[in-house]
């Protein structure tokens, strides 16, 4: 079955036969469209996970705020929970980008949009206004991924 045709109808098949005609040397047998695609999805997806790890990093800094600010209960019960989930995804974020430099400079960007994200987990799980959410990120990227910063409010 012709490379082409191997990846519309199975596309692990399709990954294997690539990975071994390119290994092989046989470049006049892959379909280039299909193998740069595949390539550019990779990216991608990279690129995809440093936005969740900024996500979960924002939902729990922003929790950290509005439940020091207005809901002091909450804030007793998921303090340690939110702290620890913030470090593991700050540590994530570090090596997703020593592994993927060239995607440093896209971080205000996604920055803006996995703030929008983490904004709306946060009215929903906490069950408050989003009036009381800023709606533009509060924080600046370095406070964002600094080691020692803990919101003690929301401005």
């Amino acid at each position: 079955m012709p490379n082409n045709a191997l990846y519309e109808q199975d596309f692990y098949a399709w990954t294997q036969t690539t990975a071994g005609l390119v290994r092989a040397g046989q470049w006049r047998e892959i379909d280039r469209n299909a193998l740069a695609e595949e390539v550019e999805s990779l990216g991608k997806s990279e690129k995809r996970e440093i936005s969740s790890h900024l996500k979960t990093m924002l939902e729990h800094l922003l929790k950290l705020g509005i439940t020091a600010a207005y809901l002091p209960n909450d804030y007793s019960r998921g303090e340690r929970g939110w702290r620890a989930t913030v470090k593991e995804q700050r540590l994530e974020f570090a090596q997703g980008i020593r592994d993927n430099p060239s995607l440093r400079p896209t971080i205000p960007a996604i920055l803006i949009d996995a703030y929008e994200v983490a904004r709306l987990r946060v009215v929903s799980s906490l069950n408050i206004e989003e009036s009381i959410i800023p709606a533009k990120c509060p924080w600046e990227q370095e406070q964002i991924l600094h080691p020692d910063f803990w919101p003690k409010s929301i401005p």
